[in-house]
């Protein structure tokens, strides 16, 4: 009976923590290029009251054993790389990658972190940045003249602008897109951004449309894939599952209570 409410205890935690990701997920509804995050559970490791096989007679034996369940954990946090919808935008520096790839930026340190977020801006220098300030790589520099309402950035990830005084529009850089074997290990660090982990494996560079990769949609932002309808039924779920066993935590407590007063 002390089992049930450690077992019951674990059902709660855990559900606690799906709670949690999901209200992650609803407050990222709308933050460009977030990806919806799951909670994965396994249970926990059996006492085994009686093995199966154990020699019931002297010729037979027990065909199904007694194992005693000690609950369930959270085994993972999956990331749902699925593609989210494109909004329409109309700025200059918004672009979207339809298909797999990640744009790559410059960290502070010099180390490399990789995001889906493709709302950039120019800085004061001409470099292409993003909200942070971080450098995109490789860098996309506009040169001296250049007529900021002219930026066309081709699906395959061309960059040209038009300069003062020259009539046909200048090439300024080639964007490249990066996968990895398993994206979903990468490890999130905020502010929209991945980094490489052990588990993601090494990044795969190439030009947008080649080799796997996705394209560049110039003047468009993807948005976060998340579903608010499923996560308020997911909400629902988790919540019962919460009350399910909080009774069974009551439950146990009535039975123990029930054992301690059979004495008057």
């Amino acid at each position: 009976m002390v089992r049930s409410l450690w077992t019951a205890a674990t059902g709660m935690n855990g559900q606690q923590s799906n709670i949690d990701a999901i209200s992650n997920n609803l407050s990222n509804v709308n933050t460009t290029g977030f990806k919806q995050q799951r909670v994965e559970f396994e249970d926990l490791i059996y006492q085994n009251v009686k093995l199966a096989g154990t020699p019931a007679t002297e010729d037979t034996v027990t065909p199904v054993g007694v194992q005693m369940g000690a609950g369930a954990k959270v085994a993972a946090t999956q990331r749902i790389m699925r593609q989210g919808s494109l909004q329409a935008t109309g700025v200059e520096t918004d672009m979207a990658i339809v298909g797999d790839g990640f744009f790559r930026v410059q960290q502070y340190d010099g180390s490399y972190a990789y995001t889906r977020d493709g709302s950039f801006k120019i800085d004061l220098t001409g470099q292409m940045v993003n909200a942070n300030g971080l450098r995109m790589m490789p860098e996309i520099i506009m040169p001296e003249g250049w007529i900021p309402e002219t930026i066309a950035i081709s699906d395959d990830g061309r960059v040209s602008v038009r300069v003062a005084d020259v009539n046909d529009p200048v090439e300024v850089g080639q964007i490249e897109l990066y996968r990895f074997p398993n994206s979903v290990g990468l490890e999130a660090l905020g502010d929209n951004l991945y980094k490489v982990s052990n588990a993601s494996g090494a990044p795969i560079a190439s030009r947008p449309g080649y080799e796997g990769m996705g394209v560049t949609k110039h003047k468009f932002l993807e948005m976060s894939n998340v579903s608010v309808v499923n996560e308020m039924v997911q909400m629902i779920v988790a919540q019962r599952a919460y009350e399910f066993n909080s009774k069974a935590i009551q439950t146990s407590d009535t039975m123990l209570s029930t054992a301690v007063n059979m004495k008057r």
